[in-house]
């Protein structure tokens, strides 16, 4: 026969029906780590956004580099998949490089997050179209006294420039 462990309580006791072993919370007095502080606060937070999406839609330029980041904007992450809004076209365009753009997106986080991508077109996205385009490049000026090379040519383009500024006024 095993040896009984004396609990403190007289024996042939019975335990309160109710009762839980421990108490529901542990107060913990004194210093804590601020690692047990956080989930019960960020949990809320996370679970409408996950920190994957958090930093998806914040270093988006940074993610998939300044020209893209123009064009396009992330709407919404969940279950892997990406949805951008972009123009039509611009729309078009991304979808045959989505594999390159995934790669590019998943090396630059570090690990394997967005899975598909999902685009949605929103023409009011500014981006590369809606800049102004470029006046033609001045015809260079001619310099017959000086022998060709760089410098030929860097006065040619300057002496063309300051001739389309005098044509303007």
């Amino acid at each position: 026969m095993a040896k009984d462990v004396p609990t403190g309580k007289p024996p042939g006791a019975i335990p309160a029906p109710n009762a839980a072993p421990y108490p529901a919370t542990r107060h913990v007095y004194g210093p804590r780590t601020l690692a047990s502080l956080l989930p019960p606060i960020t949990r809320p937070a996370f679970k409408a956004r996950s920190p994957a999406s958090a930093q998806l839609m914040s270093d988006w330029p940074a993610l998939v580099g300044p020209v893209t980041a123009a064009i396009t904007s992330p709407r919404r992450f969940s279950g892997g998949t990406l949805t951008l809004a972009a123009t039509g076209v611009v729309a078009l365009e991304l979808q045959h490089l989505a594999p390159q753009l995934i790669a590019r997106i998943n090396s630059a986080l570090g690990r394997q997050v967005v899975e598909r991508l999902r685009f949605v077109q929103d023409d009011s996205i500014t981006g590369l179209a809606d800049q102004e385009p470029r006046a033609p490049e001045p015809v260079p000026a001619m310099i017959p006294d000086l022998p060709d090379g760089p410098l030929h040519d860097a006065l040619a383009r300057l002496g063309g420039r300051i001739a389309a500024g005098r044509n303007r006024r």
